[in-house]
């Protein structure tokens, strides 16, 4: 295990449900409570789910030149994210390949935060800084919190100042939540409307508590990790170390991110140039089993390697479906088209299906 050396403020709350933790970004993180991650993907798509996301890097850019370090940095546009709204994407290296992916959030008056996993989106951010004036700071200490599923409007809504209905996907505002001030954004990681919290670390624990105290009769839980690998999967949502690292955004359909009209931005020139010598495509898959695959598995037509699984493959139990995302040949990526499966658990079948699985039109994160 690699070291830790950052902590939750939650750390106590997810102790008392019993929660087994393994690393994450030098941290320690609930991958499982007492409570069955199925019965807390059930909560995220019936009532509502809570995650302590943590773990999840941040930095600050301010400064007059802030959105041309970001607009550098990344793929999009970040001159046209206005103030109040926030936009996800890839960093790319000079190669043309993705290191990292983050949001976006434009928080006016030349300062922005960056949310990202566990690539180099701040050592890029701070290359993009040189000779501008802008600067470049990592927040350890804001925590994220977030509220996903169909209650969770109807949950926060009372009490906060904010118009909640109103808020527009990628939208956020400084506002109060229960009484503790936070940056409340309607973002997240699930295929459900939802609402994420950043807010300093000693008010994590109010803003949590009373989640459950006022969600409890409305079915809500809170979430370990184990149970987002599903949700994600249904709603084909990437994770950049499981799927993105070292790929172009052509290979793993991640155009939409990409403004080709901007002036310049690191990797352009390289990125251009790959479009059309795509190596392979990324792909969903349904695989014919009744559990999740391992990862890794190899994936073959008529003999032939094709391709291979991503790691994190998973079992819906509410969909009934084993999928799992997989890079396939370019000439072979197509609906419908029959794999076979070979790894170290022996030999099964899948078929690449279009993704996502669950709420193809995206109409619960939109609406």
């Amino acid at each position: 295990m690699k070291k830790i050396t950052r902590t939750s403020a939650l750390t106590a709350r997810h102790k008392d449900l019993g929660g087994k933790f393994e690393e994450y970004i030098r941290m320690a993180v609930p991958m499982t409570y007492d409570t069955d991650p199925r019965d807390e993907h059930d909560a995220v798509r019936d009532a509502a789910g809570m995650y302590d996301f943590t773990a999840f890097l941040k930095f600050r850019v301010t400064g007059p030149d802030a959105a041309a370090v970001l607009n550098h940095a990344m793929t999009f546009d970040v001159t046209r994210v206005a103030p109040g709204q926030s936009k996800y994407g890839p960093f790319l290296r000079e190669t043309g390949v993705i290191c990292d992916d983050g949001i976006v959030f434009n928080l006016g008056d030349d300062e922005y935060l960056v949310v990202h996993g566990d690539g180099c989106a701040r050592t890029m951010a701070e290359a993009s800084a040189e000779g501008k004036d802008a600067s470049v700071e990592y927040d350890g200490g804001l925590h994220l919190i977030s509220l996903q599923g169909p209650k969770a409007l109807e949950l926060l809504d009372p009490h906060t100042p904010v118009d909640l209905p109103a808020m527009k996907y990628f939208h956020h505002e400084k506002t109060t939540v229960f009484g503790c001030p936070c940056l409340l954004s309607r973002t997240g990681f699930s295929g459900e409307r939802g609402y994420e919290m950043f807010v300093d670390p000693h008010l994590a624990c109010d803003i949590w508590d009373n989640i459950l105290h006022y969600g409890k009769d409305m079915g809500v839980m809170p979430c370990s990790i184990a149970s987002i690998f599903p949700v994600r999967m249904e709603a084909a949502l990437l994770w950049r170390r499981f799927d993105l690292m070292e790929n172009t955004p052509w290979e793993v359909n991640m155009g939409w991110a990409v403004h080709e009209d901007k002036p310049d931005f690191r990797g352009k020139e390289a990125l251009m140039a790959a479009r059309g010598n795509e190596r392979f495509r990324l792909c969903g898959i349904e695989v014919d089993l009744d559990e999740a695959l391992s990862g890794g598995e190899r994936l073959t037509i008529d003999g032939k390697a094709v391709g291979t699984v991503n790691e994190k493959p998973a079992y819906s139990h509410r969909m009934k479906k084993s999928l799992a995302l997989a890079r396939l040949l370019p000439e072979v990526a197509k609906i419908g088209t029959r794999l076979k499966v070979e790894g170290d658990n022996g030999i099964c079948t899948a078929t690449i299906v279009k993704f996502p699985v669950y709420d193809t039109q995206k109409s619960r994160t939109h609406q």
